[in-house]
């Protein structure tokens, strides 16, 4: 380990950090706050282009929350948060700033500070078609940009690290992976009471298949349809959509699963620990992702994984748990069924297995080599 007694101040890119309450939120928040539990003597600022509701870093006295001060900053925030934040950042005096979901200011190549930036995916290079043309030129142009001007670029996985290099055409020495905890509520053992209180909540039984995850084609919350149609399980599925989710509620209408398929939004963190802690059975057959840390929050709670054995994710799920062809049903339905079945001891030992390669996660295993990075860089 290398030494970590510098004090450094660090700029974060916090707008995900406080007006996003999902993926990219979440990194954000558990990056920030992880380092700021471990390492006490970095000051980190985040620059946050409009009020928020939200306070995820309240207490931390090492953390300052930075607001665009001038008229035109606060009425075009987000030109503030691409360009105008430039003269605020160079005020901060900062050692370090990081971009923490694959942008960096245009301009900040021309400040004396280290620029560090986190990408977590190219899928709208990879699935093309899933974003329209604008999004997927407005995309490109920014995590290129970001790219080049970084002094460092860190993946989230070693797929997305390959991705990096293939369609950006990046110097793989310039980029290190990280990889990313999950929020401390799922690594906690939760009371059976406020398990079985969520679960009465909510209407559901006492043994239930989970899935977690915006309800869109590339999670493929299909497939678990198929598998399951012909089974008598549960189904539960955790997050918003529109169009897709659409589809899935008329496929299980089609199918006459209405009865035994829940669909939940906007479930707490704490409700949604103990939804994982609950199931039976956590399955996440997505077609691509750039980690997938619902994966890890499953294995985190003592639930068994079946995944897809496509991109990053048998890289998150590790080896013990079920990774399966995501176009396949019956493959799915058969590897369901198996450890649905009457077969809670076969559900133990992987939960235990699957909870020491969380391990390989551990937050401060994770701010222990972000740490290291940015002392690297300013040393």
């Amino acid at each position: 380990m290398k030494s970590q007694n510098k004090s450094i101040t660090i700029g974060f890119d916090a707008k995900r950090a406080f007006h996003n309450q999902t993926g990219l939120g979440n990194y954000s928040r558990d990056l920030i706050r992880g380092l700021l539990q471990h390492f006490p003597q970095y000051l980190c600022l985040g620059f946050n282009p409009k009020p928020s509701d939200l306070d995820p870093f309240f207490g931390y006295t090492q953390f300052k929350e930075i607001l665009p001060e001038s008229w035109f900053g606060k009425t075009f925030s987000g030109f503030w948060r691409q360009r105008s934040v430039l003269g605020q950042i160079k005020a901060q005096n900062l050692d370090v700033f990081h971009g923490l979901s694959g942008e960096l200011p245009i301009g900040i190549e021309k400040l004396n500070l280290k620029k560090v930036v986190t990408i977590h995916d190219l899928i709208f290079l990879r699935f093309p078609h899933l974003y329209s043309f604008f999004d997927r030129k407005i995309h490109y142009y920014k995590f290129l940009h970001a790219a080049k001007v970084a002094d460092k670029i860190i993946a989230i996985s070693d797929q997305t690290k390959k991705d990096i290099i293939e369609y950006l055409k990046v110097d793989p020495s310039k980029i290190q992976v990280v990889f990313q905890s999950c929020h401390p509520v799922f690594k906690s053992k939760i009371e059976q009471e406020k398990i079985e209180s969520t679960l009465e909540k909510y209407q559901l039984p006492k043994e239930y298949v989970l899935c977690v995850g915006t309800l869109e084609p590339r999670k493929n919350g299909e497939i678990l349809l198929e598998a399951l149609k012909e089974l008598s399980y549960t189904l539960v599925f955790v997050g918003s959509g529109k169009n897709y989710k659409n589809e899935l509620v008329q496929k299980v209408k089609d199918y006459k699963m209405t009865h035994r398929v829940h669909f939940l939004e906007k479930v707490g963190l704490e409700e949604l620990a103990c939804l994982y802690q609950g199931a039976a059975v956590f399955c996440y057959p997505s077609f691509f992702e750039g980690f997938g840390i619902p994966i890890l929050e499953a294995l985190y709670s003592g639930t068994p994984v079946i995944t897809s054995n496509v991109s990053c994710l048998p890289e998150a799920a590790g080896p013990d748990s079920i990774c399966l062809d995501p176009t396949d049903a019956n493959a799915w339905e058969k590897q369901i069924d198996r450890l649905m079945k009457k077969n809670p001891e076969l559900r133990k030992i992987q939960a235990e297995k699957g909870r020491i390669y969380a391990q390989n996660f551990d937050t401060q295993k994770v701010m222990t080599n972000l740490s290291d990075l940015y002392q690297d860089l300013v040393s």
